[in-house]
């Protein structure tokens, strides 16, 4: 068994174009992110998967592994299962979806996302939580908020607030998605074949899509925060870090 990561990476964005090539102290952002992933242990191999040439050729350029695919896909998970198919996996393998807009996350969290599928065979989906600190992000539609049972296996995921508290006085915790996935790569080939989900639709989240269809998703909480790279504020707020060594 083993564990591929896989960075989706695409030039055009409606509310940032070209991100993946976004300078961040001398290097692209996704050059940023494929270098972490290789800070971790327990990668087999790591794949951008992009639709622009652009993007391939600056992968190439600084000796990492590109593939290229489809412009029509949907969503980065699409776009993965495709990439995934030209590379020899087994069914068994699990594939890591490592966001190509994540430059400072910790590469100990692919260890994190990727444990509840080493240790039991039944779960063919993982992905990662954060506790909400900063109070801006509650409201915030780019965080994406998730609830979850007693078991950690995800109830629903949204931009809006979650949950919502009826009663004043009330001190309700809010957890954000990472966006962060692990799915074992027989379970990722059934979930792209899903019809798109209502609720997916409504709410731009493709990981509804395999919830609404009654699949499960574990949730793991992680303590480590990472900024996620939507806007070119969030992108100088991450030029900072580097700057100041703390990546």
């Amino acid at each position: 068994m083993r564990v591929i990561c896989i960075i989706p990476a695409r030039y055009s964005s409606s509310r940032f174009e070209g991100k993946p090539l976004a300078d961040i102290c001398g290097k692209p952002m996704i050059q940023r992110v494929y270098e972490r992933v290789l800070k971790s242990g327990i990668v087999s191999d790591v794949v951008v998967a992009t639709d622009d040439e652009r993007i391939f050729h600056a992968v190439r350029r600084f000796g990492g592994k590109a593939v290229m695919t489809s412009a029509a896909h949907q969503s980065g998970t699409d776009r993965i299962a495709e990439a995934v198919s030209t590379l020899s996996a087994d069914d068994r393998d699990i594939i890591v979806n490592i966001q190509g807009d994540q430059p400072l996350f910790e590469p100990s969290q692919i260890d994190e996302v990727v444990k509840p599928l080493l240790d039991d065979p039944s779960v063919d989906f993982s992905t990662l939580i954060y506790r909400i600190g900063r109070e801006e992000e509650i409201s915030d539609p780019n965080a994406v908020k998730v609830v979850f049972d007693r078991d950690h296996f995800a109830l629903y995921f949204s931009r809006s607030p979650i949950p919502y508290c009826r009663d004043a006085g009330g001190s309700p915790v809010y957890y954000k998605h990472h966006g962060i996935y692990a799915y074992r790569k027989s379970f990722l080939m059934t979930f792209t074949k899903l019809e798109e989900g209502y609720l997916e639709r409504l709410e731009a989240l493709e990981q509804l899509r395999a919830m609404e269809h009654g699949h499960r998703i574990k949730v793991v909480e992680t303590l480590q925060d990472s900024v996620e790279v939507d806007t070119p504020q969030d992108l100088e707020r991450v030029r900072k870090v580097y700057e100041k060594g703390q990546s």
